[in-house]
């Protein structure tokens, strides 16, 4: 069963009939449609709801802060089921909005299916990157927040390059400067910035970690992905895959991710 509604002006998209939900949440450049194969595969034991981020369909976007970008999740989640939990199956920036609300509204998450992107804002995570890793995520991440300011087609121009530069997924006729607003709160503050994100290591919900090899660098640390694999009812599973495990392993991450969420969801809520 497919149907779709509206929130705070966003399309949400829902298929399954399960009490069991799964809310996902993408990343840049991507859209709602990059869970297909995952909607495919786990919308016959589950509620699979998605939205596209806010102004990732909207060239003259004004970007999103946080706090907003929190409040339309929980909307969302509301909407849904408004008195029970939801699994959280996140992605790239989908990762760190995600955690943020499973951090800022615990009682509304009962478990995370994270991709890709782990730690990324903790002191671990910076310390650990060489000099090299450094340099290459500010070559990229610089001059897509500097698309979000120029706009127009200069910037969908140096943002459909950039994507094509890192292989991503998505069509690059849907990608446009106005998707990078994330990268400008990142290195310049815009909507009031990052500084105050919550990531993954301050969360008590189990998570199943799933990142890629064919990468130049990762975005979690070593000591994360140690506590993460010898903590209860977390599990870490390394893909040979690049950023986009559940595209390029979509049947191993399907069905590894179903293996855990089983016994999961069997005990109930955490």
């Amino acid at each position: 069963m497919h149907t779709e509604s509206i929130v705070s002006g966003i399309p949400v998209y829902i298929d399954g009939e399960s009490p069991d939900i799964i809310v996902m949440l993408h990343g840049w450049p991507d859209s709602h449609e990059i869970w297909a194969r995952q909607v495919q595969h786990f919308k016959r034991t589950h509620r699979c709801v998605r939205f596209t981020l806010p102004g990732f369909d909207d060239p003259k976007t004004r970007g999103f802060s946080i706090s907003e970008i929190t409040e339309l999740i929980l909307r969302v989640v509301n909407q849904v089921t408004p008195n029970g939990t939801v699994t959280l199956m996140l992605h790239d920036w989908g990762c760190l909005f995600g955690f943020h609300f499973a951090a800022t509204q615990p009682h509304k998450v009962a478990r995370i299916v994270a991709v890709d992107v782990g730690d990324a804002s903790s002191p671990a995570f910076k310390r650990g990157l060489s000099l090299r890793a450094k340099w290459m995520i500010f070559a990229y991440q610089m001059p897509l927040a500097l698309t979000w300011y120029l706009k127009g087609p200069v910037g969908d121009y140096l943002a459909r390059a950039t994507a094509k530069y890192l292989r991503c997924k998505t069509d690059p006729a849907s990608i446009h400067a106005g998707m990078s607003y994330p990268y400008a709160m990142r290195w310049m503050g815009a909507r009031g910035g990052l500084k105050n994100l919550i990531g993954p290591t301050q969360l008590a919900c189990p998570i199943f970690y799933a990142y890629g090899s064919y990468k130049p660098f990762q975005f979690q640390s070593e000591q994360w992905l140690q506590t993460l694999s010898t903590s209860p009812g977390c599990k870490v599973v390394l893909f040979k895959s690049s950023h986009w495990v559940m595209v390029d392993c979509a049947e191993g991450f399907n069905r590894a991710v179903s293996d855990w969420l089983a016994p999961q969801e069997c005990e109930g809520p955490s």
